[in-house]
């Protein structure tokens, strides 16, 4: 959903934005998203992939971090800003921490739909990740109890890696050896 602000609006702008509001907002390209509060299964969700992502990945060099973290996506080829906030993410190159956010590109992204942000997540986002070259890309959808995996094929563009609903175990080509059993993740 957009904020009622002006369309392209400058980055310093955004940051004013940022700093004055508890809402949790994106920028792409000169529009500014707000994200909707998450719901207590939206929350649910993102915990339990947290916990078996931090679970999976200690002692390795990725690390998964939840939201809010503000992460700036950058490319050699692509210009413009682009600063989103995913619900999870596994980064592997440490190198883009900064003391407010990361500048770079995350291998893995998660991101829970909402009935507010369906389009945004489903459309704006994949096509962002993908054109960024964000290895993995988890779509979770709590109405309906399914998982998308979208992994970058060597055309870099993305192809379903795995479908999921309601049971079953989902997998990651991204992170070998991945796995989580879709009742654990949506049951209470």
């Amino acid at each position: 959903m957009n904020l009622n602000h002006t369309n392209n609006i400058s980055v310093d702008e955004f940051f004013k934005i940022r700093e004055s509001t508890e809402e949790l907002v994106e920028f792409v390209d000169g529009t500014v998203y707000m994200s909707p509060s998450p719901s207590p299964k939206h929350q649910r969700i993102s915990g339990k992939l947290f916990i078996s992502f931090s679970n999976f990945l200690s002692g390795k060099e990725c690390e998964v971090f939840h939201a809010p973290l503000d992460i700036e996506l950058i490319s050699e080829v692509i210009n413009g800003t682009k600063i989103v906030i995913p619900d999870l993410s596994v980064i592997c190159d440490k190198e883009g921490f900064t003391d407010r956010r990361y500048v770079g590109v995350p291998g893995l992204i998660v991101e829970i739909l909402s009935p507010s942000n369906q389009t945004h997540d489903l459309v704006t986002k994949l096509n962002l990740y993908m054109n960024y070259g964000v290895k993995e890309y988890w779509i979770i959808n709590p109405m309906l109890n399914s998982v998308s995996v979208y992994s970058l094929n060597e055309e870099e563009m993305y192809e379903q890696h795995d479908l999921k609903t309601e049971i079953g175990k989902i997998t990651s080509k991204f992170l070998k050896g991945f796995n989580i059993d879709l009742e654990y993740l949506f049951g209470q």
